[in-house]
């Protein structure tokens, strides 16, 4: 399915130097706020109170985030939990107090609002638990990478497998060092919106490739920076097509899915961006830097003339 097709090559290539030096600068960038602001984690990183409430009747959650903000919480998370009228909050540690003294503050400042509210558990995260969701998220994002790695290097060749990845970590560090530059709170959820992105984005690096393919073994007078061009040219309705659905559906959830949702929905709305421009301006790119040719991809056949062999001049 085409929205469009562009009869001429875009010299995407043309311009790749260019735009190489923009993602290193970026790159660059994001790791330096990563090293000098560091990450806003949420509770589960760093430990915390998690309290669950009950209300008679569904209650509106902005009142509660302002009441809670007013107390000094204003990085509390507060969302419904099962039904409207079940609420879960998410408290960080406060010097001074222990678990129980902040569930007694909450549990006082809520029922000054409404006497009807009824506190339904109290629970401690401690620090450990959250380390261990650290390790473990860390752990995740290897096991992805090596795995992009081999299949990327069963797929294709080395120098893709190469490309593909550094363009993938490329926009991991990216969407990192916006929430590293902007404070914003990293859960999570906001941990499974970059492994999503790892996978979404080497979906656009693979189709990218296999084009190149498909024109090295159909145009044989193309240089590799024409082939890859015409790669390039020739995916963009469709990349058009999925990207745009697909940032429709995740800009529904930032817009509409409340604070719980919104974080998430960022991760990703920043993901998709990078993921096409790497895709494009970093993976092929490099793929070309790293001197692919036709002979990486396409196994030519050779006519082999032997006078004692009856089968000279066949194909093998």
């Amino acid at each position: 399915m085409e929205f469009f097709r562009i009869r001429k090559d875009i010299p995407f290539m043309q311009r790749a130097l260019v735009f190489n030096a923009i993602s290193l600068l970026t790159f660059i960038l994001a790791v330096f706020f990563l090293l000098h602001r560091g990450l806003h984690l949420s509770v589960e990183f760093t430990g915390g109170t998690v309290i669950e409430v009950q209300y008679p009747n569904a209650v509106p959650l902005e009142p509660l985030r302002d009441s809670l903000g007013k107390m000094g919480y204003a990085d509390a998370q507060v969302q419904n939990f099962g039904t409207s009228r079940d609420v879960l909050i998410r408290l960080p540690l406060k010097q001074g107090l222990t678990s129980a003294q902040q569930s007694d503050q909450v549990m006082d400042g809520l029922k000054s609002q409404d006497a009807s509210v009824k506190l339904q558990r109290v629970e401690f995260v401690g620090p450990q638990v959250g380390k261990e969701l650290a390790t473990d998220g860390l752990l995740a994002l290897a096991c992805v990478v090596a795995g992009i790695v081999i299949y990327l290097s069963f797929r294709f060749e080395w120098k893709y497998a190469v490309a593909g990845v550094i363009a993938n970590l490329h926009d991991v560090v990216i969407i990192l060092g916006f929430f590293a530059f902007f404070q914003w709170e990293f859960s999570l959820s906001v941990l499974a919106a970059v492994l999503a992105v790892l996978g979404y984005s080497v979906n656009e690096s693979v189709v990218i490739f296999d084009r190149i393919r498909e024109t090295f073994k159909r145009e044989r007078k193309m240089t590799v920076m024409e082939v890859i061009n015409h790669a390039i040219t020739s995916t963009m309705s469709r990349t058009i097509i999925t990207h745009g659905c697909t940032q429709m559906m995740v800009l529904s959830m930032f817009l509409f899915g409340g604070p719980t949702l919104h974080y998430f929905a960022l991760a990703l709305t920043v993901g998709i961006l990078f993921g096409i421009y790497s895709s494009v301006f970093v993976a092929a790119a490099l793929a070309m830097w790293f001197g692919v040719k036709r002979e990486d991809l396409v196994k030519d056949k050779k006519e082999r003339h032997d006078p004692d062999d009856p089968n000279a001049g066949a194909q093998v």
